[in-house]
């Protein structure tokens, strides 16, 4: 089935179920979402060609002379085999042009459905994906500070995101659920996702197991023959730098490629620690890593979607801390974007990234580095697009709606500059002449809803306003925004008998198993 008919066929099933489902689906309210960006503006790239033919070379002779570990995957190293690697031990060695070779059967964009087919995402080509953090152990807030993340965490989180206009996709694990065994939290964050947004969301990758209880609710969700026809998650799959493959990470990649779900094959780089302190030795490192890992999926399924990704931080060779929003990790997150295009993958990186404790101006000004360098990297899957505070170890809530406020100007930048009769505004220059001004003059009535890009969260107001209304900081307006948006929720329409499903399929699998929090 195409594409096209792809939504047509989601928006039957949705309404399936009976009067139940209709009673839901009329009194449900639309939360308005922006389409995902579509750039029409170019790409920065700092590489000449000649580095790039360099860089690549060089990471041919990493993948054939030195290799890449598959630790504890015996299947994987059978695999590897037959395709052609030479396996000694762990190690896979890589002939030159093998993983290339390979990796070419990977679609270069696909299409990940959401329940409501009006948030349906296109991931690669010119599209930017915004998505929020993800993993975070711990959640902050104005009023209860730093502390471990819970389910109702959690849940407030992936309503704020539903609730966000510039936000087009859910996420994964928004933050970490530590009051829930670890063994099953995977199962209520995936319900939570379903439940509670109508937007794409992720699937679980912390055992292969989950990934496949991540299919297996989706298939209630969608349908199980949608479900493999369909891409219906994208994942997060995360390469121990330097070279090494896990089989925790693998074999929850062979459980979505297997299936035909997306996943992005991410080196975890933080530079001086888990690659050289260098631009150029870094991006040798992270291709040969891609290489590899996407070969390895087109092995398990050729064809099946996945995603070039990058997460890249260096190293405060002091402390020992990382940093983010540096001119270091923007020459990389620059050069990855060029050396995927190449390879012809859609590409994910950057994010709001700051080292701040708090959501500060250290926060802000590291955030806005990193959030800009992705949109110009041409970056196509945004994760940790909004709440990410202290180096991922934070979920913030204010600074997650700040972030998402921001993502406008990502919107908006991206459109470029319009040389359409309207935008040259010959007109109004001409109406106005020497020594007037455009407030009143008919171009500027027409236009001025949607000239400029106005925040939802700052204040603009004079100063005597702002002082009679208490001179709130950013922080204090991002708190009642949380708060506003939270009491304003409505739960997307979602077919009762599904969702009575999707319960007991949690209910089960919970009490079929003891807890486990190690």
């Amino acid at each position: 089935m195409s594409d096209a008919a792809a939504p047509a066929r989601a928006g039957r099933r949705g309404r399936g179920g009976g009067g139940a489902a209709r009673r839901a689906e009329r009194t449900a309210v639309s939360v308005e979402t922006a389409k995902y960006i579509e750039r029409n503006i170019p790409n920065y790239e700092v590489l000449t060609e000649e580095a790039l033919d360099v860089i690549e070379a060089n990471a041919e002779t990493v993948l054939a002379e030195i290799g890449v570990a598959f630790v504890d995957n015996p299947v994987a190293l059978e695999r590897w085999k037959a395709a052609g690697a030479q396996v000694d031990g762990e190690r896979v060695r890589i002939p030159r042009g093998l993983a290339r070779k390979l990796c070419s059967t990977a679609p270069s964009e696909y299409t990940q459905h959401a329940r409501n087919p009006e948030r349906n995402v296109v991931v690669g080509g010119k599209n930017l994906v915004l998505a929020p953090v993800y993993g975070p152990p711990f959640v902050r807030d104005a009023e209860g500070g730093r502390r471990y993340a819970t389910m109702a965490d959690f849940e407030k989180f992936v309503k704020l995101g539903y609730m966000s206009k510039w936000l087009h996709h859910s996420g994964g694990t928004v933050c970490e659920p530590t009051d829930v065994a670890v063994n099953k939290r995977h199962l209520d964050m995936l319900l939570t996702h379903m439940v509670y947004s109508d937007k794409p969301f992720m699937g679980s990758v912390t055992e292969p197991s989950r990934a496949q209880d991540s299919i297996e609710m989706c298939e209630i969700l969608f349908g199980k023959d949608f479900v493999q026809d369909h891409t219906v998650m994208t994942s997060l799959i995360n390469i121990n730098s330097p070279l090494t493959f896990d089989s925790i990470m693998m074999g929850a990649l062979e459980v979505f490629a297997k299936n035909n779900q997306a996943s992005i094959i991410s080196p975890f780089i933080v530079g001086g620690a888990m690659a050289p302190v260098s631009v150029a030795g870094t991006l040798t490192q992270v291709l040969a890593e891609v290489l590899a890992g996407v070969a390895y999926s087109q092995i398990i399924r050729p064809g099946s979607p996945v995603v070039m990704g990058t997460f890249v931080t260096s190293i405060d060779m002091n402390s020992g801390a990382p940093t983010f929003g540096t001119p270091e990790a923007s020459h990389i997150t620059y050069g990855a974007g060029q050396l995927a295009r190449r390879l012809g993958l859609p590409y994910r990186s950057a994010g709001s990234f700051c080292g701040s404790k708090l959501p500060d101006a250290q926060a802000a000004y590291e955030t806005a580095n990193s959030l800009n360098m992705g949109l110009l990297a041409g970056v196509n899957f945004m994760l940790h697009s909004c709440g990410w505070l202290e180096g991922g170890l934070v979920a913030s809530f204010e600074k997650f709606v700040m972030d998402a406020d921001m993502l406008g100007t990502l919107h908006h930048f991206a459109q470029g500059v319009d040389m359409s009769e309207n935008g040259q505004a010959m007109g109004a220059i001409e109406e106005v002449g020497p020594g007037g001004h455009y407030l009143g003059c008919e171009h500027t009535q027409a236009n001025f809803k949607t000239a400029f890009w106005r925040s939802d969260l700052f204040d603009y107001k004079p100063f005597e306003t702002w002082d009679e209304e208490g001179a709130r900081d950013t922080q204090t307006l991002a708190t009642a925004r949380v708060a506003k948006l939270l009491e304003t929720y409505q739960q997307p329409k979602l077919d009762p008998e599904i969702e009575t499903r999707l319960r007991a399929y949690v209910t089960e699998k919970k009490a079929s198993m003891p807890d486990a929090f190690g």
